[in-house]
């Protein structure tokens, strides 16, 4: 074990872009873990876009990391020492760790996870919060139906690619909404989404009128803004539009930008739902199983992006999900 333990601390509240002065990289000492606690070091660390969010001193669904607090991430730890019951050294542990090298905890919120069955990272991805995500999204709020038509922002992120495979697995006619002609033949040629459209290029009101001509029935947001703007003009009658994220307007130094088009709801019947997929705890076990059975038979393939370096590496990390510079789930691996 080092005889430091590197982390990374909020030194202030970003106003648009994180900068790179906004996070504090330092060392703190190893702990030893007292009675009921165990100690672990950190192998993986999740990097998602609600963490922007947690940055900001506003009210929502968690407080805000406090200007000098180690910075709030899930990640998947090995213990080395345990005075606790229910963790012994080797374990592979998920939960909210926290950005450091070294861990010590009371095991609360913590879950020990079976690496024969699938690698650390996908217990942060695809049978984690994302997977989660997607899943009590699209069937939960999103109400989804079998021979629906759906479209997916954000599609090729963590979220967005469960959810459309979901979608699929579900019997419906899905349509991916991503940035550049990469991202948009992984959805159709790799994860079977029936179209994809690439914002960047596309017209995506015109491509979403020629990909679904009969309107979206369930709209699952990832992004917000104009994409947002875009599918409420072709919501189908008594569409469902779930509101999962708004990754568009996380930056803005200036207040967010809401759909001008919102009286289509009313037209088309349609309602427009957020959710948190923390309020879904008690039914984590059986969504896992659910995902877990959908990736054994094929039916979900798990994409992942794994940066390997060091806990300094993370402020740089966590910027590639705003610049569109990852597919699928994005973790950092500590070597």
């Amino acid at each position: 074990m080092s005889a430091t333990n590197r982390q990374i601390r909020l030194s202030a509240r970003p106003v648009g872009e994180v900068q790179p002065d906004d996070w504090e990289h330092c060392a703190g000492p190893v702990e030893e873990p007292g009675p009921g606690r165990f100690a672990g070091r950190t192998r993986v660390i999740s990097l998602d876009p609600a963490m922007r969010g947690w940055l900001d001193d506003r009210p929502s669904y968690l407080p805000p990391v406090a200007i000098g607090e180690v910075m709030r991430a899930g990640s998947v730890i090995e213990v080395t020492a345990s005075n606790h019951p229910d963790f012994q050294p080797g374990d592979h542990v998920v939960g909210m760790f926290g950005v450091r090298e070294h861990v010590v905890s009371d095991g609360e919120g913590a879950m020990k996870i079976d690496t024969a069955l699938a690698p650390s990272s996908t217990y942060l991805g695809a049978l984690g919060m994302p997977g989660m995500t997607a899943y009590f999204g699209l069937l939960d709020v999103g109400a989804l139906k079998d021979g629906e038509t759906v479209v997916v922002s954000g599609a090729a992120g963590a979220v967005g690619t469960i959810a459309g495979q979901i979608a699929k697995a579900k019997g419906c006619r899905v349509v991916g909404i991503a940035g550049g002609p990469e991202k948009c033949a992984l959805l159709t040629d790799e994860l079977g989404f029936d179209a994809a459209i690439d914002y960047r290029a596309d017209d995506v009101r015109k491509a979403l009128r020629r990909h679904a001509p009969d309107g979206i029935d369930v709209y699952f947001d990832n992004v917000g803004g104009d994409i947002l703007d875009a599918a409420l003009t072709r919501l189908a009658m008594h569409a469902r539009v779930v509101v999962c994220g708004a990754i568009s307007q996380y930056n803005n130094a200036t207040p967010v930008e809401g759909p001008s088009n919102y009286l289509t709801l009313l037209v088309r019947r349609a309602r427009m739902e957020g959710f948190v997929v923390f309020d879904y705890a008690k039914r984590y076990p059986q969504a896992a199983q659910d995902i877990s059975a959908w990736i054994a038979d094929g039916r979900i393939k798990v994409r992942e992006h794994v940066v390997r370096g060091s806990v300094d590496d993370f402020p740089e990390t966590l910027q590639m999900l705003f610049r569109g510079g990852n597919v699928g789930k994005l973790v950092l691996e500590l070597a």
